[in-house]
């Protein structure tokens, strides 16, 4: 585990580029340090060690995403979230408790929303029972990641999407200010109007009193 993690720390140091840092870290308001990779040098750094013959094992991988996900630079925990998707057909219920720890620590946009989409979503799919409690247990967290990520886990759900339990969401986070969770909700509704328009029409239209006009507008924007 030590020698996959200091490798690929030496392939991404090798490219880093202050310059360029300075620029990103700036994009996420100062937030995080960054290595300065933009992302194709990012991942042509990181290719070889998310091939199939180089993956560790999956009882590595809760350790060594935890190694990641502790680095101070951002790729890291980009990377952290890439090699977990190499891991999606093999998740395990447990593995929720990861998944809460990269939504929950070092918590933004640009982590939160990628395992919400592509991890989480995946999750739920493989294990469904798992939905109500866990997403309970996050609505009433008090935490905007968490609930962002009960609202966009769907993102990618297409026809599968479970739209009596978006409402639910939607409707436990309406009048809130903060523009993260009113913006999430603008763009899974955007994102359905791919699939559903009508129904999307139909939800701003009766909760055009409740929603945000962020949330509104950003439902909308694909239809007019």
């Amino acid at each position: 585990m030590i020698g996959f993690v200091s490798q690929l720390q030496a392939e991404f140091e090798q490219r880093a580029d202050r310059n360029i840092a300075r620029q990103q870290e700036a994009y996420l308001k100062n937030k995080f340090q960054l290595l300065g990779l933009k992302t194709p040098t990012r991942k042509e750094a990181q290719q070889a060690f998310l091939l199939k013959a180089n993956l560790p094992e999956k009882s590595e991988l809760t350790e060594i995403t935890k190694s990641l996900w502790k680095k101070p630079q951002r790729e890291f925990q980009y990377f952290a979230i890439d090699l977990n998707r190499k891991y999606l057909k093999k998740i395990e219920k447990p593995d929720i408790e990861l998944f809460e720890m990269m939504i929950t620590d070092k918590s933004w946009w640009d982590t939160v929303d990628l395992i919400a989409s592509n991890i989480i979503g995946s999750y739920f799919k493989l294990f469904p029972e798992e939905i109500k409690p866990v997403t309970d247990k996050w609505m009433s967290s008090g935490n905007i990641w968490l609930q962002r990520t009960c609202l966009l886990f769907q993102l990618k759900y297409k026809e599968e999407i479970n739209t009596e339990l978006l409402s639910k969401f939607i409707l436990a986070l309406v009048g809130t200010s903060e523009f993260f969770i009113n913006k999430a909700i603008g763009w899974i509704l955007r994102e359905y109007t791919r699939t559903n328009p009508d129904w999307v029409l139909a939800f701003v239209q009766t909760n055009k009193d409740k929603l945000s006009n962020l949330s509104k507008n950003e439902a909308l924007k694909l239809i007019g």
